[in-house]
């Protein structure tokens, strides 16, 4: 059984993007598919850009743990 991927607040969008890619679907959702091209896109951490985007950090988490749980699981 895998277990669930550690994703906080705390930790930048890079580092979520870089170790589970899958989690990219959940950018595009929230933030738009232009995120990526963002100057701060990569350094800021998960809390910033969701108060930059007035999206709830809880939900916004929770959301990006479950779609890295889905690529991790499809890659075994």
């Amino acid at each position: 059984m895998t277990k669930k991927p550690d994703i906080t607040k705390e930790m930048t969008t890079g580092e979520v993007t870089e170790k589970y890619p899958a989690t990219k679907e959940v950018f595009s959702k929230h933030f738009g598919k232009s995120c990526f091209d963002c100057p701060a896109f990569g350094t800021e951490d998960i809390n910033l850009a969701c108060m930059m985007h007035n999206t709830n950090v809880e939900m916004f988490v929770n959301e990006l743990i479950e779609a890295a749980f889905k690529g991790v699981e499809s890659a075994s």
